[in-house]
């Protein structure tokens, strides 16, 4: 499935912001900054920043406000932040990233993990920024948020319970649980930020946060899928590593079919909870997020 242009657009303008905010990084550590931008600008699909794009845009009647696109950044340096820790070899031991060697490989370990560190405070500190959005209780409600997303009980606290599947049996429900937290806590902020820099009324923002829930477990069935029938080359990363690990996933657990099924399933839901929206003024961003979504699980990589 190809995204549509409004989503290209969207993925290549926060690309630029992106290259300018890296470019504009000036000071005595310039290995750490050379490290942060490798991790951050060396691919990706964009489409948690795509996400609080068209999301801003629904919740604004269509039109982008500005400051959205630092949001946007802010999701890609807190990914990115993810991805670095993810790779090293206390956590998943990957030596490649988007078919590219991992920050740990082509920098070093400690530099890798002092990039990491930077970049999620950059994403806290794009979204407090004043050219974020003019209104200080905005600024707040989308730190207080990605701050939940990220730690214990989002991405943090779901890699913890990843390294532990890799010591004891999980069931379906607590890999359910782990992914909710691992991968799709951050899937959530990106759909939610947007509405909360649109200032969102609570029938939409609730929307959001079903659409995006929905999105966040239907992704990460799409990349167990991935990691059982495709290979390292298309991936740009190990494949089957999950497996190799001994961890449980949603296509063990579920089996192949049930497991794709499942994922479609979310999907429908997902696109279901943005029904209202989907004539009118903003039936375009309505339409935008039901691409990603459809993406998400349709993606070969």
């Amino acid at each position: 499935m190809t995204l549509p242009q409004s989503v290209r657009d969207d993925a290549a303008a926060v690309e630029a912001h992106l290259q300018t905010l890296f470019t504009e990084m000036s000071g005595p550590a310039d290995r750490l900054a050379a490290a942060m931008r490798y991790a951050t600008m060396n691919g990706g699909k964009r489409l948690r920043a795509c996400l609080v794009m068209a999301a801003g845009r629904l919740a604004g009647g269509g039109e982008a406000a500005a400051g959205l696109v630092e949001v946007a950044a802010a999701v890609e340096c807190l990914h990115a932040y993810s991805l670095i820790h993810d790779d090293l070899p206390a956590m998943d031991d990957s030596d490649t990233r988007r078919g590219n060697p991992a920050c740990h490989i082509a920098f070093d370990e400690a530099t890798a993990i002092l990039a990491g560190d930077a970049l999620q405070t950059l994403a806290f500190g794009l979204l407090a920024a004043p050219r974020a959005h003019a209104d200080g209780g905005v600024r707040a409600a989308l730190v207080a948020a990605l701050a939940g997303a990220a730690g214990i009980d989002g991405m943090a606290g779901g890699q913890m319970l990843d390294l532990e599947a890799e010591t004891r049996p999980m069931v379906l429900d607590e890999v359910r649980q782990m992914q909710a937290m691992k991968t799709g806590a951050l899937i959530q902020f990106a759909a939610v930020a947007g509405g909360i820099h649109g200032q969102a009324d609570k029938a939409m923002q609730a929307a959001l946060e079903r659409y995006s829930r929905d999105l966040g477990l239907a992704f990460q069935i799409a990349d167990d899928l991935l990691d059982y029938d495709s290979d390292s080359a298309t991936l740009g990363k190990p494949a089957g590593q999950d497996a190799d690990r001994g961890k449980a996933s949603f296509v063990v657990l579920m089996g192949l079919e049930p497991a794709r099924k499942a994922a479609s399933d979310l999907i429908t839901g997902a696109e279901a909870a943005l029904d209202p929206w989907a004539v009118g003024a903003v039936a375009d961003q309505t339409a935008a997020l039901v691409s990603i979504a459809r993406f998400a699980i349709e993606r070969r990589s």
